[in-house]
């Protein structure tokens, strides 16, 4: 990550780059990224070369004993306030700052009598019924990118001001040799150019629907631990860092930073190994992402395509995709009942002791 030591030495040693040619090369799964983020924090060492070789074990017997990230607590009047990205209950900031221009365009809608909804959306009757290909588990990975992208031109173009550090400023480090205009900072991007960009790094690297929700989690911690706004200046570099680090964290197949070096031809190892210390140092080795709030960004983010008019792609819902859902239904309602069984056979409660068979007693 921060030296000459980590995975990102050579184009050789990246497993991504094998996995294209058709080799192996397993990379360290999300478990073994934590475990090696929160040793790094402790030690001070490099967390992917202790990932690949193995030689972090937080919880071994001969090294220290060392927190989990799971295992920290938040004060929770700080929580849900300030750590929307940590707490389910907190509201998501992205969703927050769009609302002020959806009021505006509703309203604009309304003076002007015009339909709010597309005129080729489709909707639901007795005899049809419209679904996505969208789930909480497989979002689609298309209209995820949009939904996101979306997110980020919101935080942008709604910042409450132009904070900011060195390490992702473009003029500083730019990823391109192509000049930095000097007002570059004057200009918010559109949708359509964030989408672009992120879109590119996600098809070049391969990555997954799930990981552009992950990203989005990892930018709004940074912001808020950070104390800091994504703008103009610098919010390519942070969208970067953030999908760089969850590509590692999410993905078993981890995209190591010499590919995007292949991917961003004019970026050098050494800036991507920075920039991502700095960015594992401000989220305080934070990036751990309970289940709960990744629901939380997913449905938040459903919720924002819906302001925006940006629909899923929807199909009428046939008989065959009709009795896979129900099979799948099935199998998880069939799941929960074991666990719950499981789960009362482990203990008993007061409330339960009535219904315990007794034997009966012997007089002698």
């Amino acid at each position: 990550m921060g030296n000459t030591v980590t995975c990102c030495v050579s184009p050789d040693a990246s497993p991504k780059l094998s996995r294209a040619r058709g080799g192996g090369g397993a990379a360290p799964g999300p478990d073994r990224w934590a475990d090696a983020y929160q040793a790094a924090a402790a030690g001070g060492g490099s967390a992917a070369a202790e990932a690949e070789s193995g030689d972090s074990d937080p919880g071994g017997g001969g090294g220290p004993h060392l927190q989990h990230i799971s295992d920290r607590e938040f004060p929770d009047d700080l929580a849900l306030e300030s750590n929307p990205s940590d707490h389910p209950r907190a509201s998501t900031i992205f969703l927050s700052k769009s609302q002020t221009d959806v009021r505006e365009k509703r309203k604009s809608n309304h003076i002007n009598h015009v339909s709010p909804g597309q005129l080729t959306k489709k909707y639901s009757s007795c005899s049809t019924i419209f679904i996505d290909d969208s789930t909480v588990s497989q979002p689609n990975l298309r209209s995820t990118i949009k939904c996101v992208t979306l997110a980020i031109f919101y935080h942008i173009k709604n910042r409450d001001s132009d904070r900011s550090l060195d390490i992702f400023d473009e003029k500083s480090h730019p990823l391109t040799r192509e000049e930095v205009p000097d007002d570059y900072y004057k200009h918010d991007p559109e949708h359509k150019h964030i989408y672009r960009f992120v879109r590119t790094l996600f098809s070049a690297a391969q990555l997954t629907a799930e990981c552009a929700i992950v990203t989005l989690v990892y930018l709004e911690r940074l912001l808020t631990y950070a104390e800091i706004d994504i703008c103009p200046s610098n919010w390519k570099r942070i969208v970067l860092g953030a999908i760089l680090l969850a590509s590692k964290v999410w993905d078993d197949q981890a995209v190591w930073n010499v590919d995007y070096c292949q991917i961003l031809k004019d970026i050098t190892v050494e800036d991507m190994n920075e920039m991502e210390r700095h960015f594992l140092e401000l989220l305080q080795f934070n990036i751990n992402v309970p289940a709960s709030v990744y629901a939380k960004y997913y449905f938040d983010l459903r919720s924002l395509a819906d302001d925006n008019n940006l629909s899923f792609l929807l199909e009428p819902l046939s008989k065959e995709r009709a009795q896979k859902l129900e099979a799948i239904s099935r199998l998880c309602e069939d799941k929960y009942k074991d666990l719950s069984k499981a789960a009362m056979r482990r203990s008993f409660s007061a409330d339960n002791l009535v219904g315990i068979r007794r034997s009966n007693a012997i007089l002698s």
